[in-house]
């Protein structure tokens, strides 16, 4: 697979989930354990462009795909904008949603979506993001902005 640009090639057990490979073997972080369950996203991840819960995902699933963890939205300029509205506007509180927040936010920007959608449509793309803090209100301002610059 190629995680954040660079080839990687590691041998993993069947049962190995995603988010465990990248964060014990490839010590990327960024991507955390939540629910285990698929349903809050702080796992998220890009597969090939499609936001992804890494948690559910067996590596040996993502053999041979593209994946893009939030420590990689980096080397894509055209997200620095989308993560410096995330700063401005308050898109954070204690952190631990931000990156599955980010990553799937980046998805739109990066799949040309963004731009198209509502509101509405956007709230309802980032319906698997859960945020027990409540920053909805500056993460919805953050990816309107995003929308606005272009």
């Amino acid at each position: 697979m190629t995680v954040n640009g660079k080839p990687r090639s590691l041998l993993v057990d069947g049962a190995a989930r995603l988010l465990g490979v990248l964060r014990d073997q490839l010590g990327l972080t960024g991507a955390k354990a939540g629910c285990a369950v698929g349903v809050c996203g702080a796992c998220t991840v890009l597969v090939d462009g499609a936001p992804t819960s890494s948690c559910l995902t067996f590596a040996a699933q993502v053999d041979g795909a593209e994946v893009v963890t939030v420590e990689g939205l980096a080397a894509h300029s055209e997200l620095h904008a989308l993560q410096e509205d995330f700063l401005a506007e308050g898109g954070f509180q204690c952190g631990y949603c931000t990156s599955g927040q980010l990553v799937t936010a980046a998805s739109l920007v990066l799949s040309g979506e963004l731009f198209g959608l509502s509101d509405e449509d956007i709230r309802e793309r980032m319906l698997g993001n859960l945020c027990r803090c409540g920053a909805y209100y500056g993460i919805d301002r953050a990816i309107a902005k995003a929308r606005e610059a272009g």
